[in-house]
C-alpha cells in the first residue's frame, strides 16, 4: 500500500509540474560579433515574423542599412538602396521602402565598432507595443558579411514554449567565402 501511495504522489507531482510549467514571456537572441574591415560588411538585422511570414517586430538593424550615410555634400541615400546586398531578406520582409525615417529610428543603431556579444530581447510584443497573439513565430538574424556574401539564421518559437528552452537555428549562407566568415558566430536563442 505504501508503494502505491508513493507512486501516486510522484505521479501527481510530475503532473502538477508539467501542467503548471511556466510559459516564456520573452526570447533572447545573442551572437558574437567581430567587426570586419572593408566596405560592404558589418551590416545586420534581427527581427521576428509570424506564421504567415509577416514582420511583427524588428529588434535591430544597423543604421547604415536602414538610413544610409552621407559624406560631405552627398545626398543621404538609404544603405539598402545604395548597396542592395545590405540584409536583403529583412529589407524585403519589412517592406523598408514603406517605412519613414521615424519608423526606422525605433530600431536602428550604430554598427558596433568593438567586438563582443550582441544581445537582443523580444518581449512578445509587436512594433506598436501590443502583445502578439498566441501562436508560432520565427526569429531571424541576417548579416551581410562582405558584399554579396550573406548569412541568415532562423529559429522557430511558439508562445506555448516553456522558459529556458534553447531554440535551434538553421543557417543559410548565400555563398561560401573565407573572408569575413567570423563576423557573426555562436548565434543562440533562449526563451526567458
Amino acid at each position: 500500500m505504501k508503494n502505491i501511495l508513493t507512486c501516486f504522489m510522484v505521479a501527481a507531482t510530475l503532473f502538477a509540474a508539467t501542467s503548471c510549467a511556466q510559459k516564456a514571456s520573452s526570447v533572447e537572441v545573442s551572437f558574437n560579433y567581430e567587426h570586419q574591415d572593408g566596405p560592404g560588411s558589418n551590416q545586420y538585422a534581427v527581427w521576428v515574423e509570424n506564421a504567415q511570414g509577416e514582420v511583427v517586430r524588428t529588434l535591430f538593424v544597423t543604421t547604415f542599412t536602414a538610413k544610409g550615410r552621407a559624406h560631405g555634400d552627398e545626398e543621404l541615400v538609404r544603405g539598402y538602396i545604395k548597396r542592395p546586398n545590405c540584409v536583403p531578406a529583412w529589407v524585403n520582409a519589412v517592406k523598408a521602402n514603406d517605412l519613414t525615417d521615424e519608423d526606422l529610428d525605433v530600431f536602428t543603431g550604430a554598427t558596433p565598432q568593438n567586438n563582443g556579444i550582441q544581445t537582443f530581447c523580444w518581449d512578445l510584443k509587436d512594433q506598436k507595443g501590443d502583445v502578439v497573439p498566441k501562436g508560432n513565430y520565427k526569429i531571424c538574424v541576417e548579416a551581410t558579411l562582405i558584399q554579396d556574401c550573406i548569412v541568415k539564421y532562423e529559429a522557430s518559437f511558439s508562445t506555448n514554449d516553456e522558459i529556458n528552452k534553447t531554440l535551434e537555428f538553421t543557417e543559410t549562407l548565400s555563398k561560401e567565402a573565407d573572408s569575413h566568415k567570423g563576423m557573426i558566430s555562436n548565434v543562440t536563442c533562449v526563451t526567458k
